[in-house]
């Protein structure tokens, strides 16, 4: 079962199939995806699987990402939540939102909640977040959640820095 969390603004639930044409419009956007991964648009077919992924992570991990969608319009906003596939490096916070919704406090909204989720309901004493040294606005999203520049490191051959929050730093905000 899919946590609903809501915030002031914000619902973050499940991915539903009426998800797909806005995700898959966000994500089939250059300037969405250029930090993302090897920074390349995804078709209609991989953001499905995508989805399909998020959705399998919190069956074999109990936790995921949520989609994030306005309360009051019920319009889908993007994504936000928890990565931490085989191999990965860590316990991962991510987000992505479309382009028309940055710059309105929806990441920094969303993701705190979810780190208060990570830290009280998981049970985690960290989170890291994997971000493309170039994006100033994540970045700036997660010094706003709290964390922190921790390392850099080569994730699928692709260089990255790491934040990082503890429980107790998270709090402290």
């Amino acid at each position: 079962m899919i946590p609903t969390i809501e915030t002031q603004r914000l619902r973050l639930r499940a991915f539903r199939d009426s998800d797909l044409d806005g995700y898959a419009e966000y994500l089939s956007d250059p300037g969405v995806v250029c930090y993302l991964g090897h920074g390349q648009p995804l078709s209609r077919k991989e953001t499905w699987c995508q989805m399909a992924m998020f959705l399998g992570h919190w069956s074999l991990r109990g936790y995921g990402m949520w989609a994030v969608e306005n309360r009051q319009s019920l319009e889908f906003l993007g994504r936000v939540g928890f990565h931490h596939p085989e191999g990965w490096p860590g316990f991962e916070i991510g987000w992505v939102l479309g382009k028309q919704h940055w710059g309105k406090g929806f990441a920094t909204e969303a993701g705190r909640v979810a780190l208060a989720f990570a830290f009280t309901k998981l049970g985690r004493d960290s989170v890291i977040s994997l971000i493309h040294p170039q994006n100033a606005a994540s970045i700036a999203v997660a010094k706003r959640l709290g964390l922190s520049f921790h390392s850099e490191i080569e994730v699928g051959g692709i260089e990255v820095v790491v934040y990082r929050v503890t429980e107790a730093e998270f709090c402290a905000i």
